[in-house]
């Protein structure tokens, strides 16, 4: 088996059920508890992952760090699409760009994994610009994220993730370049530099409202990934998966009442890439079920909700 990497970064303070056995303790030292059975959970699932592991989350303050390994860099096959969409965004907020912008789709934008991008007619196809973000944020179109890439340019994104403070994700080579991977230019990012770029769009401290707004718009279309799939299917979710043979990823936000969280999961290594799927959706069905319980507790911890199953 190899050796395991856990790493977590976890910020969200409440309160906790009192107990008589706890009545002198604040309801920060009793929400902590709750972590701490969180944490142990997320321990059993990266036990039993034959690959490596790592994720952190967070959103709400006052803050909470616990990482064993805080910056260990993940092949990542959104980094492209992860950071290449807010540049995009963050372009046309400086006029560089517009939304409206209209590109003819070439023949030899077409590479593999295109999908819906293959289906379309090059040198006949118009897009605007939002339409082809929509592609690569939605179903992960390769076509469509080169396209981005050529559009907003590689050490643009690069230079906006260096003045966030983002010195472990780097973009480095387009969607399907199999030989800049295999000369060691891949795409790489960290759980916790992922985190930190979705709490600071989420935050508006890279864009605009409006630009805000729209971006997290379309990071929410429904898409088949690994965080949504065992949460309620009105839990909204804006989140980006990826794939790579032994790699599975999922990075994103879930809109939980008050307490809403940016969680992002990433393992490598992989013995069987199932496996690294069913560790994420039981990671974020985990993070879910304290932060919704979080959401609708009291500072007592009295969860409250339509359906009361207590006594009156």
């Amino acid at each position: 088996m190899l050796r395991r990497i856990l790493c977590v970064a976890l910020l969200a303070l409440a309160a906790l059920p009192p107990s008589p056995a706890l009545a002198q303790q604040t309801p920060q030292e009793k929400e902590q508890i709750l972590w701490q059975k969180l944490e142990v959970a997320i321990q059993d699932v990266d036990r039993n992952l034959d690959g490596v592991l790592a994720w952190p989350f967070s959103i709400s303050p006052p803050g909470r760090n616990t990482c064993s390994t805080p910056m260990k860099c993940f092949p990542r096959p959104a980094p492209s699409r992860s950071p290449s969409s807010p540049n995009s965004y963050h372009q046309v907020q400086q006029g560089k760009l517009k939304l409206g912008d209209l590109y003819t789709l070439q023949s030899s934008d077409l590479v593999g994994g295109s999908g819906v991008a293959g289906a379309l007619t090059p040198g006949v196809t118009r897009l605007t610009l939002r339409d082809v973000a929509a592609l690569m944020i939605s179903v992960s179109d390769n076509s469509a994220t080169n396209v981005i890439i050529d559009r907003i340019g590689m050490e643009n994104v690069n230079a906006l993730l260096d003045s966030l403070g983002l010195t472990h994700t780097r973009l480095r080579r387009k969607m399907m370049d199999v030989k800049a991977a295999a000369e060691g230019r891949e795409n790489i990012a960290t759980p916790r530099e992922m985190m930190i770029l979705l709490e600071d769009l989420y935050r508006g401290k890279i864009l605009n409202k409006q630009m805000t707004d729209d971006f997290f718009e379309l990071l929410s279309i429904h898409k088949e990934s690994y965080i949504p799939r065992e949460l309620p299917e009105d839990l909204r979710i804006a989140n980006k998966p990826g794939e790579l043979e032994g790699v599975r990823n999922d990075s994103g936000i879930v809109f939980t009442g008050h307490r809403p969280f940016v969680i992002s999961v990433m393992t490598t290594y992989l013995h069987r890439e199932k496996d690294g799927g069913e560790a994420i959706i039981r990671i974020a069905t985990a993070a879910y079920q304290m932060f919704d319980r979080l959401s609708r507790a009291s500072q007592y911890g009295r969860v409250v909700s339509a359906h009361d199953t207590g006594n009156p």
